[in-house]
């Protein structure tokens, strides 16, 4: 259940109408890094975790409920940078005020110019927000990504809000408003806000690497491939230890087109190098990871009948586990 409160989690605010920014904005509302893509994401990726893991449903929940409040500051902005817009557009009767609003003959064809890449703007909206990005391509569902496996959809989000910090980042730049400026920075902080969150909730998932269930075939885990001409970088991602500890190592193939051929194209003579694991041990872990994730799943989840909530709810636990 929603409850819409009227006021704004940020008090929107803005010194004058800048149609130009209000244009550019529509990226954080309706483009593929917005807040409405990340309400969305962290909305449906819930569901699956909401018996399972009611711990990570909630928080999920609760960041995809913030988002929508972020999508109507979002929307707030654009509608008041637009202000005048409205009114001058319904003013068929006589001529518009809209070139005054601009500033001037020059500011209005250069409108003109920017409402021919863009024209659905402020030919259809009418003063408003609409859900596209800042060129007129429509939001799409295709933004969303939610996979059903936690250690997935947490990386995911954990992009999602390092993108979308960056675009608050970028507009920042283009917008000399204070008061605009204000309501970016606080949109832009709490991206990094859930960026810790989803961070520290991916922790406490154990194990959580690789992401998913099954490993790696030990034989090509630990493989780094130089397929580049010239002098090659070397660093962490290549060589030492890197991100698994004492006793693991990257095999750096300097000459990864004989390497192919002496093998067969890696299907025989592909030594296990860097790691101790041998292909038995990495069944067992599948195995073990696998009892483990399924029986957290049907342990919550059960058999017979099922329902989604008790009411009144008491607490962010699971709901009535099903009679069996």
């Amino acid at each position: 259940m929603f409850y819409h409160v009227k006021e704004l989690q940020f008090n929107a605010r803005v010194s004058g109408p800048d149609p130009r920014f209000a244009g550019m904005l529509l990226e954080q509302f309706g483009g593929p890094n917005g807040e409405l893509k990340a309400a969305m994401q962290y909305f449906v990726q819930s569901f699956a975790a909401r018996q399972p893991y009611p711990d990570k449903y909630d928080l999920l929940m609760d960041i995809a409920t913030e988002e929508f409040s972020h999508l109507e500051i979002v929307g707030a902005t654009i509608t008041m940078l637009l202000d005048g817009i409205n009114g001058d557009l319904k003013n068929a009767a006589e001529r518009s005020d809209l070139m005054k609003l601009m500033g001037g003959k020059a500011d209005k064809e250069q409108m003109i110019h920017e409402a021919l890449i863009n024209p659905q703007f402020l030919a259809l909206s009418g003063g408003g927000p609409r859900l596209t990005d800042s060129q007129g391509t429509p939001w799409s569902g295709s933004y969303v990504n939610a996979n059903g496996d936690l250690t997935v959809d947490l990386r995911s989000n954990i992009a999602a809000e390092s993108r979308a910090k960056i675009v608050y980042e970028y507009l920042m730049q283009f917008t000399d408003d204070p008061l605009v400026k204000e309501s970016l920075s606080f949109l832009m902080t709490r991206e990094i806000a859930h960026f810790q969150m989803f961070s520290a909730a991916l922790d406490t998932i154990e194990p959580n690497f690789p992401p998913g269930v099954l490993q790696g075939n030990p034989h090509f885990t630990h493989n780094y491939f130089n397929l580049s001409n010239g002098t090659s970088a070397r660093g962490p991602w290549n060589q030492g230890q890197g991100p698994w500890g004492a006793g693991e190592s990257w095999e750096y193939i300097d000459d990864p087109i004989q390497h192919v051929i002496q093998t067969e194209g890696m299907t025989t003579n592909h030594p296990i190098q860097g790691t101790s694991q041998t292909p038995e041990e990495v069944q067992q872990k599948d195995q073990q990871l696998s009892r483990q994730r399924s029986q957290e799943i049907k342990a919550a989840v059960g058999s017979g009948a099922n329902q989604w909530s008790q009411y009144p709810q008491t607490s962010s636990g699971s709901p009535q586990k099903p009679q069996k």
